[in-house]
């Protein structure tokens, strides 16, 4: 069904939609940056560069944009969606994103987006607007992506640990120094080709139901694309520095040979999740590949009191959004 809405306002929305897609960039940048900034390897200025380099460079790499058909068809019922429903999902994700920059809060810009879209279309049509298959698949995977990120990560710094047992410190650092170049630049690629695609998904889904594009279409139009990663580019080029410290040292110190296994980790995981069309979190990959990397050392190594802070902000992420989405709905019939 075609809702009837505004040129204005369909345009709102899509700036809207696009502004949610920088901040995302803007509040993970810092997974993307923590690790490579933090031991030392690049400057926060140079790394950030890097990042939204291969945020946008994504776009070559991931042609399938399973992700965004996740998120457009495979959350919440197609039939609900109209302006009000995509008004209250962006707001309550914009708000959370902000709420936990603030604070330097490693949370999730895509369950927060997820989040927000179940409480607008709950506040519209009650629980059977819900997509349950989807939402399943993407609520498992807020323990299924920190869980592998921190496999992978282990897996990664006992493989090293092994193959470089007799080397010195010294040679081992000057190595790693140069290799976490590439598996920083890997890590910020999943990032781009996972992420950009959740606001591909939403707009899509906007223009479908505004008449704008078919259901039956199998790629958004192209504009759309790129300006979701152009977006995200932009957002990650400016940095969200207060969640910086949080990642890179805060939960365990890292060397270089660390922050390698951990982006490797982290990387491997974005690209099999957005390959399967799963919207994962890249703060919770990247916080499980650190956390993995610090306990294959030894599991002292690990804060564990700031890594179970971040988990309880991961779970009061979809219930925040979902409430303040629901409130934004409401408000926006009284406004559009």
């Amino acid at each position: 069904m075609t809702i009837q809405i505004s040129i204005y306002v369909l345009g709102l929305l899509i700036v809207l939609a696009l502004l949610f897609d920088f901040m995302n960039g803007f509040h993970d940048a810092a997974n993307a940056i923590a690790t490579v900034v933090s031991t030392g390897v690049l400057k926060p200025q140079t790394a950030v560069a890097m990042a939204a380099t291969f945020n946008f460079v994504a776009i070559f790499v991931f042609h399938q944009l399973t992700v965004a058909a996740t998120v457009g068809k495979g959350t919440i019922d197609p039939a609900v969606i109209d302006q009000y429903v995509i008004f209250g999902a962006l707001m309550g994700a914009i708000f959370w994103n902000l709420f936990t920059w603030y604070y330097g809060i490693p949370s999730s810009s895509s369950h927060a987006l997820i989040g927000g879209l179940v409480g607008a279309a709950v506040a519209k049509s009650g629980t059977g607007a819900l997509v349950a298959a989807g939402l399943w698949k993407t609520v498992a995977f807020i323990v299924i992506a920190p869980v592998l990120g921190f496999v992978f990560g282990s897996i990664m710094m006992l493989l090293v640990s092994w193959i470089f047992v007799r080397s010195t410190p010294r040679k081992v650092d000057k190595w790693f120094r140069r290799l976490q170049l590439a598996s920083a630049a890997a890590y910020s690629l999943g990032h781009g080709g996972n992420d950009a695609q959740k606001t591909i998904g939403i707009i899509w889904m906007l223009l479908i139901a505004a008449g704008y594009s078919s259901a039956a279409d199998a790629m958004p139009p192209m504009w759309v694309i790129i300006s979701c990663y152009t977006a995200i580019s932009f957002g990650t080029l400016f940095g969200g520095w207060r969640i910086v410290k949080t990642m890179g040292q805060k939960i365990t110190k890292l060397k270089p040979v660390g922050g390698f296994c951990a982006e490797t980790g982290g990387a491997i995981t974005l690209f099999v999740s957005t390959a399967l069309g799963i919207p994962v979190s890249t703060t919770h990959t990247i916080t499980g590949a650190i956390v993995g990397v610090g306990s294959s050392q030894k599991m002292s190594a690990v804060r564990w009191g700031v890594a179970g802070n971040i988990v309880w902000a991961w779970i009061f992420t979809i219930p925040a959004s979902a409430f303040v989405a629901a409130v934004a709905w409401w408000i926006g019939h009284h406004i559009m």
